[in-house]
């Protein structure tokens, strides 16, 4: 992602752009793999060396208000980021701990106990063995 296409995605959800916010929506939007806060910091540490915990953790907030990126909790052991806001659910495999997205039809508006509801936002997930290790089980 350029520069300008961040920040373009950045004055689009009402964030001031800045080069820790450019390389924070660089990072997510290429690595789709729900990271931490420590991660995210390992990686970055040596591409911005006054980086710290706490501007990763100042900003990614900002952008979960803004609605650019969403907080995804699948264990209390830790809280993890995902650029990708539409609608999906997340498998945890329990063996090697990746995260999938599962990207499929989620339709909520035949559910009759939320009549009268509003639905601002939705997080499935799941937990269980990915295909992978399925198939190193099934080798073994």
């Amino acid at each position: 992602m350029t520069y300008s296409e961040a920040e373009e995605i950045l004055r689009k959800h009402n964030i001031k752009p800045s080069l820790l916010r450019y390389k924070l929506i660089n990072y997510l939007s290429q690595h789709y793999t729900h990271p931490t806060i420590d991660t995210i910091y390992r990686e970055l540490k040596p591409e911005i060396p006054t980086l710290s915990k706490t501007s990763i953790y100042n900003n990614l907030y900002l952008f979960v208000e803004k609605n650019l990126v969403q907080i995804l909790k699948i264990d209390e052991k830790e809280i993890r980021f995902d650029y990708d806001t539409t609608p999906h659910i997340h498998f945890k495999c329990e063996k090697c701990g990746k995260i999938y997205d599962i990207h499929t039809n989620i339709e909520f508006h035949d559910i009759k106990q939320l009549d009268g509801f509003t639905v601002n936002q939705t997080i499935l997930f799941m937990k269980g063995v990915c295909a992978k290790c399925n198939e190193k089980e099934k080798k073994n």
